[in-house]
């Protein structure tokens, strides 16, 4: 998969710094806008915010192949998210280590919306051994769906070892803070799409500092960024 620019009015290097700018850090779109009207390129923030919603997911995308591999241990926890005025859930797990896993976005904290998200994060890395959750009956349920189905396809020897541990939680609620700074920042998204794209791409970026893109040797994050579209 590659990044499309064609029918920009701007090159993509262009395109992929204002990304970085915004996705890496705690800038809004006007002062962006600001900073490369400095260098006399002028967008307005407007486009800023069109860019991250196209290319943000497209980035996510291309990462995940390049993503490297996770430890068998999860901590999994939810944490509150302000789309259109409205708080709703997202979803996140990072391993043992603070390695972010993966991350979903839903309107309901329910089994459902649990489900959901491991289906997302088994999809990516496999089967865990062992996934810490907090005092959710919802996140367990969803957990419980998965063992059962695996002990109904007769591979009992690869179930999840699910517990509750508050204080083994606190690396991924920790690990929302990059997240919530940038809800607060920009004061809650205006539409779903906008939050969907923009949490990726902070994501993108946090798993690039953490060092989790293979064949990046020698690369500094920024390259490592830049180069997903090349």
């Amino acid at each position: 998969m590659t990044i499309n620019f064609s029918g920009r009015h701007y090159p993509p290097d262009i395109i992929m710094m204002a990304l970085r700018y915004y996705l890496a850090y705690k800038l809004s779109y006007r002062e962006i806008e600001e900073i490369f009207a400095e260098r006399h390129i002028h967008f307005d923030h407007s486009t800023l915010n069109r860019w991250v919603i196209k290319y943000a997911p497209q980035l996510d995308a291309i990462f995940r192949n390049k993503k490297r591999r996770v430890s068998g241990s999860w901590r999994m926890d939810e944490t509150y998210i302000k789309v259109k005025g409205r708080w709703v859930y997202y979803y996140r797990a990072v391993d043992k280590y603070g390695t972010i896993i993966d991350f979903y976005l839903s309107e309901t904290r329910d089994e459902s919306a649990a489900q959901a998200f491991f289906n997302k994060a088994i999809n990516q890395h496999g089967l865990p051994e062992k996934v810490v959750i907090d005092k959710s009956s919802a996140n367990a349920a969803a957990l419980d769906t998965v063992n059962l189905r695996l002990w109904l396809s007769g591979n009992m020897l690869f179930m999840i070892e699910v517990l509750a541990i508050k204080y083994l939680n606190n690396i991924v609620e920790q690990s929302h803070r990059k997240v919530k700074g940038k809800m607060h920042q920009c004061l809650g998204w205006k539409s779903w799409l906008g939050a969907e794209a923009t949490l990726a791409g902070i994501e993108v970026c946090d798993m690039i500092k953490k060092g989790q893109m293979m064949s990046a040797e020698n690369m500094t994050p920024w390259e490592q960024f830049y180069a997903l579209a090349a």
